[in-house]
């Protein structure tokens, strides 16, 4: 009964972290006989590496992380490295030589090894990284032939498209119709005003909504003020003498235009009330 119970304990111990050599060499194994479109082993291998040697070799890193891997330039990097490794250089005078290449790396050629990954470097890796985990989860990790992430790419950018259209269809035309101009040229508020009648009798409150602040914005700010001012709708109301009585006629157009949402009938009902003290002194006039 001891003996699988000190097993037990045994093989919940980590895994100890190999050692510079040792993983190098294991990295050097690992990528020996990879398939050039097979990138399994090159995560294996720059797991191993950044186990045992951090990000002290960005060059062996970027050919692991290539898509499809570097495999040929990744090992006779290895190659290079154990070689250096087995035969380390010495000097006389190891606090001279230490100066010198600080006084080397201290040169401004040199200032980019020295800078932390920006951020858009950051969500590269990051955009690499789901890829990767991506194709995993789709092809699995099995040894053989990967499609290559291009294939990825064209799927993700397919995807996003239908998401697009997907959410403008959901808008059915809202944006469109709340920066549209009209084929007319400008028009007088009485002609929103009649227009928001009309729509709000069909049921189209979300359009009649629309029609109400164009007609109140063109008495705010001039006929011209809805079809080609630079200014947002919320802009033009605050030139009213009190902005804040018209938040009940804004807020749901904002919400409508902007945020997708239904205009119930209470709520039209209320913000045809706020706009129609814009429309009697109109209507009196004509």
């Amino acid at each position: 009964m001891l003996v699988p119970a000190s097993a037990t304990v045994a093989s919940a111990d980590p895994m100890p972290q190999p050692s510079y050599v040792d993983a190098v060499q294991r990295a050097q194994g690992i990528v020996q006989d990879a398939s050039p479109q097979d990138l399994f082993p090159a995560e294996l291998a720059t797991q191993v590496l950044i186990a045992g040697t951090g990000y002290s070799q960005p060059e062996i890193l970027n050919d692991l992380r290539a898509r499809p891997p570097l495999y040929a330039d990744a090992k006779a990097r290895l190659t290079a490295l154990l070689a250096a490794l087995g035969q380390p250089a010495t000097t006389s005078d190891p606090e001279l030589a230490r100066q010198r290449l600080h006084d080397v790396m201290s040169m401004s050629r040199y200032d980019a090894l020295h800078r932390p990954p920006s951020l858009l470097d950051r969500f590269g890796q990051w955009v690499q990284d789901r890829i990767a985990a991506l194709l995993r989860l789709l092809f699995g990790n099995g040894r053989g032939a990967q499609p290559p992430a291009i294939w990825l790419y064209v799927v993700g950018i397919a995807v996003l498209l239908a998401v697009v259209f997907v959410v403008v269809r959901a808008a059915r035309g809202r944006f469109t119709g709340s920066i549209g101009l009209p084929a007319g040229g400008p028009r007088p508020a009485a002609d929103y005003f009649a227009e928001a009648d009309r729509l709000a009798a069909k049921g189209d409150r979300v359009n009649a909504i629309r029609a109400l602040c164009a007609a109140v914005a063109a008495t705010l700010a001039g006929e011209r003020s809805w079809e080609g001012s630079p200014l947002t709708v919320r802009e033009i109301f605050q030139r009213a003498p009190d902005f804040a009585s018209l938040r009940p006629l804004l807020l749901p157009f904002e919400a409508a235009i902007y945020g997708g949402r239904e205009v119930d009938e209470a709520t039209y009902e209320r913000a045809a009330r706020i706009a129609a003290n814009f429309r009697q002194p109109i209507e009196a006039a004509a």
